[in-house]
């Protein structure tokens, strides 16, 4: 029911964003994974709220705890339940939106779906939930750096109108989080840094584009049709709060090009057994839905956050048409935060495409 993604890894998130708890139970996990609970940790750090200036103020430590499914370091292969306690939630701030409909949230869609809505922070639609996402998407990382070498990286590539320049083939983690921003280009992560503080001074808000990378993807993952790995890539994106676009490759960017400048042209490889090469990769590494081999690169784009401080026009429940102000504590832009949102949307769809090549015996790997 809209709470569950992956077929062999299956990840099912619990919790509101002003409930006692968030978390996530993981089917399907391979036994003899060797967990290294302070990598998990320190996913959850990149993500939870209270990190700098430019994100929201709640402080959340984010401190998970692994109630079953591993047995001294190691997972057993049976359910993974991960749990994250809400602890710095203030319910009060919404007391103010509760009879109203705020523009941009979920408020007005939840009560046509379920006749019933939590108010407080958004419940089940809050960003808060995909904490329990991130957490669940550290064991992918783990299995799949250790099995196949994969690195998934993401960064921030433009905030409102203004564009980074970076290198794909090089850029690194340690170059995202050296910048409060997690944009790779300091001259730009001082830039995007300003737009943010500005519009938070506004009391408004920023969106723009998150670049994921994933290195080191074996061809041959990914099914035709509609099993498709863009296809399942683009739908764990588009699940995150506030992304709205989703490209893969040359994306959007193709459409002013010819085919006979879009294609990558091909290339002999060293072993002949092995897939031909690109020299290029405007497929984003995936052709007819399965991987090429070449690195996936996708983007994201991320509206601006929706609660913003300017006076705004609205219906209450009584269908009376208002004006009212924001208040609590809200992220000015999402996206210093929802970079470790995009690598948890690649590593969750990377290790179910992972387990099921391998359920087929059909991986050269």
């Amino acid at each position: 029911m809209g709470s569950s993604s992956g077929l062999l890894f299956k990840v099912t998130t619990f919790g509101e964003s002003h409930g006692p708890a968030i978390g996530a139970i993981v089917e399907g996990c391979p036994s003899q994974l060797e967990l290294d609970l302070a990598l998990l940790q320190s996913d959850l750090d990149r993500r939870r709220p209270g990190q700098s200036h430019l994100t929201t103020s709640r402080n959340e430590g984010d401190q998970l705890e692994i109630l079953s499914g591993l047995f001294e370091g190691q997972t057993t292969g049976t359910p993974i339940a991960l749990l994250i306690k809400n602890k710095d939630a203030r319910s009060r701030n919404y007391d103010s939106v509760k009879n109203l409909y705020r523009p941009g949230h979920g408020d007005a869609s939840y009560i046509a779906r379920y006749g019933i809505r939590d108010y407080r922070g958004g419940g089940r639609a809050s960003a808060r939930e995909t904490a329990a996402r991130v957490a669940a998407a550290g064991i992918a990382r783990q299995y799949l750096k250790k099995q196949f070498g994969i690195e998934v990286l993401a960064w921030v590539d433009q905030v409102y109108t203004d564009r980074a320049q970076v290198d794909r083939a090089s850029v690194s983690r340690a170059q995202v989080d050296a910048q409060l921003t997690r944009c790779p280009d300091p001259k730009a992560a001082q830039r995007f840094e300003t737009l943010i503080t500005q519009a938070k001074k506004e009391g408004d808000t920023l969106g723009g584009i998150i670049t994921g990378v994933a290195r080191n993807v074996p061809a041959g993952w990914g099914d035709p049709v509609f099993d498709k790995l863009e296809a399942d890539l683009a739908k764990a994106c588009l699940s995150l709060p506030a992304c709205k676009g989703f490209e893969i490759g040359s994306g959007f960017a193709g459409v002013e090009l010819k085919g006979s400048e879009h294609n990558d042209a091909w290339q002999a490889p060293v072993n002949p057994m092995s897939m031909p090469i690109a020299t290029s990769n405007r497929a984003g590494g995936v052709l007819a839905g399965i991987s090429t081999g070449a690195p996936l690169e996708i983007r994201c784009a991320f509206k601006p956050v929706s609660t913003h401080f300017k006076t705004q026009k609205t219906v209450n429940t009584e269908g009376e048409n208002i004006e009212f102000k924001n208040e609590g504590r809200h992220d000015p832009c999402v996206l210093p935060r929802a970079v470790p949102l995009v690598e948890a949307a690649m590593l969750l769809t990377l290790m179910d495409h992972a387990l099921r090549t391998r359920a087929l015996g059909l991986s050269r790997n």
